[in-house]
């Protein structure tokens, strides 16, 4: 069974790491309210790291997720499901809050790099908000090309933060997440994409998934969900509910696991 891993501190920031690990555990037990607080109170204990607000709009697009059902696995197990899935109603304030958000982790993080090019808690800051920037657009906007380039930004800057440190699991996560959702499109459609520098390998995507989901921080948890999913399409219905129980246990605040747990009941 996959388990959140206790990466190790990196110097100078444990105190930060178990601040941001205590929100994204509410935030995965669906206790936004808690996550939030949490979240500002590191941007105001430490206004110049780019993780707490982009940590923050990580709390906002789960929150919308949760409220527009977004995560539910009937979504994604059948194609034409998803492709006829209707356009959601997304809340205008909670946009702007996790825009607002990104936004400032953004010019955080650029100005840290500005002054620290191999930072790489900042170069990992940018690489979450244009996976969350593209997720949003995906998921709950339905703008599917404009979240693809959000995709393939996320994946590129994953793909130059790796180069540096390839122990960096969570950034394994942007890398799998194009090769895996994208590799699900019929062969002409996957041609297109490449040519547009889209990466579309099923197999290189569920390998970076399960690195995230071993050995990843934050982002753990997410990426075994993910996988849940990929076994259900896969009809690997024991690694689903393998996958599942284990993060029923972990999270037991979240009904997502225990819900999807019951539609795998023989």
């Amino acid at each position: 069974m996959f388990i959140l891993s206790a990466a190790p501190c990196r110097a100078g920031s444990s105190i930060g790491l178990v601040t941001l690990d205590a929100g994204y555990r509410q935030m995965y037990n669906l206790d936004f309210a808690g996550a939030h607080q949490t979240f500002e109170t590191w941007e105001r204990m430490n206004p110049q790291d780019p993780m707490g607000p982009v940590s923050n709009a990580a709390a906002y697009l789960f929150a919308e997720f949760d409220r527009l059902h977004v995560l539910e696995s009937e979504l994604f197990t059948d194609d034409e499901t998803f492709d006829r899935r209707p356009k959601l109603a997304p809340d205008p304030a909670i946009r702007a809050a996790f825009e607002n958000e990104l936004g400032k982790s953004e010019q955080i993080a650029g100005e840290t790099l500005a002054r620290s090019p191999q930072d790489v808690m900042a170069q990992f800051a940018r690489v979450l908000a244009c996976g969350l920037r593209g997720d949003y657009l995906a998921l709950v906007e339905k703008r599917n090309l404009a979240a693809m380039s959000s995709m393939k930004g996320a994946r590129s800057l994953a793909e130059q933060l790796l180069t540096q440190d390839p122990s960096f699991y969570d950034a394994y996560l942007a890398v799998g997440v194009e090769n895996y959702l994208l590799s699900t499109n019929s062969a002409p459609i996957r041609w297109l994409l490449r040519l547009g520098g889209a990466q579309t390998d099923k197999a290189e995507g569920l390998a970076k998934l399960r690195l995230t989901a071993q050995k990843g921080h934050y982002l753990a948890p997410y990426a075994r969900l993910l996988l849940a999913v990929a076994a259900l399409r896969d009809h690997n219905r024991d690694q689903a509910r393998m996958l599942l129980a284990g993060l029923a246990q972990e999270f037991p605040g979240n009904p997502l696991y225990q819900k999807e747990l019951a539609r795998l009941q023989p």
